[in-house]
């Protein structure tokens, strides 16, 4: 393998152009070699405004380069899973964005497709390279002892586009994009869900561990839509999700964990800030409170660069793996059975669309 991982990036959309075209270019260990999109007018101003290695309008034609050691999949959510299977049949390794698909059983499929790749798949949930998220979980993991109780928040707001607005470039958009059959924004309780409900999860999980049951409420009121869920996490500790967009206040995202050796309070701000979390950890052991700076708020590229470390050197991946993807889609569409059913659902048991 060489020095830098040569990453392609397929998709020259608003996730691509807000976050992964620069960090591929400040990532110390990747470069952006390639970049691909069916639009001619929107790839030839990314390739001017970018300069990778060489541009493609065809998605196959990429997949054969030799050159290309990684693809980054920045497409619409329906079109994940297909073109995952195709990079990885190409024998690329694949960093895709979230959520990693639309329904359970097309991950599932996914994910045995993975396994016998040999491919490193990671899921791009970039909140896990947030350095104060990571510290609540490196203290978790070390001292903390039984967790009891995770309550998690995430409120995209009324304002939130004002904030995007001042702080992301300008997105280039094209006439000739390549759309889904079914527009996304048709269905917005579903939308939200995968597009928000994704990173709630993932958080969760990745501090508190597997979730085993789920048991939710909906409303749409005001504007809002708003699910609380209650949880189960398998380790035994309690948990409740709050999912709300629309919120008319600032962007509130965060959580709160109690334990056997201490209490984590957890402030996550718009990610376009580029701002790390501030946790507060309190230490039982002393009785002391702790925040870290985490000064390096550039998850987007940090998550290039553990993707990038993990192949490059055979490392064990830090990032959302392949199975904690398809463990979010079934329990995101857990949750939106519970709201249709009234019951408690078993994780395990999901199946169908989100």
């Amino acid at each position: 393998m060489h020095q830098k991982l040569r990453v392609g990036v397929l998709g020259c959309g608003p996730i691509s152009q807000a976050a992964h075209f620069e960090s591929c270019t400040k990532a110390s260990n990747a470069e952006l070699y390639a970049i691909c999109d069916s639009a001619d007018d929107l790839r030839q101003r990314m390739t001017a405004m970018w300069a990778p290695k060489v541009a493609y309008s065809d998605y196959q034609a990429m997949l054969d380069d030799e050159n290309v050691d990684a693809i980054i999949i920045a497409t619409t959510d329906a079109f994940h899973v297909q073109l995952a299977m195709k990079a990885l049949h190409a024998g690329k390794h694949v960093l895709c964005e979230k959520p990693l698909g639309i329904a359970v059983e097309e991950c599932e499929e996914l994910a045995q497709a993975v396994k016998h790749s040999g491919r490193l798949f990671q899921v791009a949930h970039m909140k896990r390279f947030d350095g104060g998220i990571q510290a609540a979980h490196d203290f978790i993991q070390q001292e903390m002892g039984n967790l009891v109780a995770y309550k998690g928040w995430y409120g995209d707001n009324s304002h939130r586009y004002t904030v995007t607005d001042a702080v992301q470039p300008k997105i280039i958009t094209s006439a000739a994009k390549r759309k889904p059959a079914v527009d996304p924004k048709s269905d917005l309780q579903r939308y939200y869900m995968l597009a928000h409900g994704s990173h709630l999860v993932d958080t969760a999980r990745y501090l508190a561990g597997d979730i085993n049951e789920v048991e939710a409420r909906f409303t749409h009121r005001g504007g809002v839509h708003c699910w609380f869920v209650d949880i189960a996490f398998a380790n035994g500790t309690l948990g409740h999700l709050d999912l709300s967009v629309g919120v008319r206040m600032d962007w509130h995202e965060g959580f709160q964990i109690y334990g056997e050796n201490g209490s984590i309070l957890g402030k996550t701000y718009n990610p376009w800030l580029f701002k790390s979390s501030d946790v507060d950890i309190f230490h039982e052991n002393g009785a002391f409170w702790r925040r870290p700076l985490a000064a390096d708020g550039h998850f987007y590229r940090r998550q290039i660069e553990a993707f990038a470390h993990a192949i490059l050197t055979d490392s064990p991946q830090t990032g959302t793996s392949v199975e904690e993807g398809l463990a979010i889609v079934k329990t995101m569409a857990a949750i939106g059975e519970s709201v249709r059913t009234g019951r408690s659902v078993c994780v395990a048991s999901a199946q169908g669309a989100v």
